[in-house]
């Protein structure tokens, strides 16, 4: 990810403290929390130290950029951003059991290693160790008013994931899904923690409600862009670079952004044809994909993508901040619009 050199600092202290809070506490514990160490890439299938694909860590990134920006320091936002990271990764790891993901940055999830039960005792695990993270904010002197304040932020942020899930598993089930029950999904099942991430890390530095709030607008604005170019990645992006199948959304009959905007024209009523069907084959994929070509269903999924990105950059405009931080936020914003994976 070229012009991530910047963020290498960022990153070591957040995989620090992610390592501090997964700490084995007993011996025969060790598979157990070598397995949410492998979800997090830093061990292989046999629980070995690896140096693996560990995600972006844009959200942790986020929290310690805004409360950077807005006048504190990294260390000081280093246990929400862990905390933050470990909630969205037990939600990878259930998402991965739901929707029968295989795969996940270039190798088998967790559910395929060592079955669903496992798996799904990481995720909990992963989300419980995500509380226990917050706690450290006590421990580091911070006013206990303000840890509330951003233990209540991810409470409600969590809530909002898991009901973002549920409208989208239920997608799968119907065909009359509309744009604004779409749009409102995102929002909930990624948009939300997004926009947490932000709010938290100005939570801790200001005392400014008007910057938070402004923090979070930008925040849930760059998650909405985030995941619609999640969607457009999820059926047109490169398997070796996303770690996940080609085309896996249409084989999986997501109703992802370009998927709806077909259904709505006369040529997309193939599609719902197609996804009638008890399963999806090769050509049944490769025809879905033609008839999103032909509708130009990709442009117009970007070009609602990029309107996002510049209602995010706009807000970080109107703070009239100016300082190292704030330039990085807007640099990982163009990034995120114009990623491959």
């Amino acid at each position: 990810m070229s012009g991530f050199e910047d963020f290498e600092p960022y990153l070591a202290a957040i995989e620090a403290e992610m390592k501090a809070i997964l700490t084995t506490p007993q011996k025969r514990l060790s598979p157990f929390y070598g397995m949410m160490r492998y979800h997090l890439g830093w061990t292989d299938e046999r629980l070995r130290p690896i140096e693996g694909r560990r995600g972006k860590r844009l959200r942790p990134l986020l929290c310690l950029l805004t409360c950077e920006a807005t006048g504190g320091r990294i260390e000081w936002a280093l246990p929400v951003a862990a905390a933050i990271e470990l909630m969205h990764n037990f939600s990878l790891v259930h998402d991965d059991i739901e929707d029968g993901d295989e795969e996940r940055r270039g190798r088998p999830t967790v559910w395929k290693v060592w079955g669903e039960a496992q798996a799904i005792n990481v995720g909990d695990g992963l989300l419980a160790l995500s509380h226990l993270a917050l706690h450290r904010l006590l421990e580091r002197g911070f006013d206990p008013a303000k840890v509330v304040a951003v233990i209540k932020a991810l409470d409600e942020a969590c809530v909002s994931l898991c009901q973002g899930q549920y409208l989208d598993m239920s997608f799968e089930s119907r065909f009359k899904v509309t744009l604004e029950e779409y749009l409102e999904m995102v929002r909930l099942k990624t948009a939300a923690l997004i926009s947490c991430a932000a709010r938290t890390g100005a939570i801790l530095a200001t005392e400014d409600k008007v910057l938070i709030e402004g923090y979070r607008r930008f925040g849930e604005n760059l998650g909405m862009a985030f995941q619609i170019m999640d969607d457009i990645l999820g059926i047109w992006g490169d398997p070796k670079v996303t770690g996940k199948p080609a085309a896996s959304d249409i084989a999986h009959r997501k109703k992802t952004l370009p998927i709806l905007y077909a259904l709505e024209q006369r040529m997309g009523q193939r599609i719902k044809r197609i996804y009638r069907q008890e399963e999806l084959g090769e050509n049944d994929v490769r025809a879905v994909l033609h008839i999103l070509d032909e509708l130009k269903a990709r442009d117009y999924a970007q070009e609602m993508a990029e309107s996002y990105h510049k209602r995010a950059l706009a807000e970080l405009e109107a703070m009239g901040i100016e300082n190292e931080a704030q330039s990085k936020l807007k640099w990982l914003a163009t990034f995120l619009i114009e990623r491959t994976h």
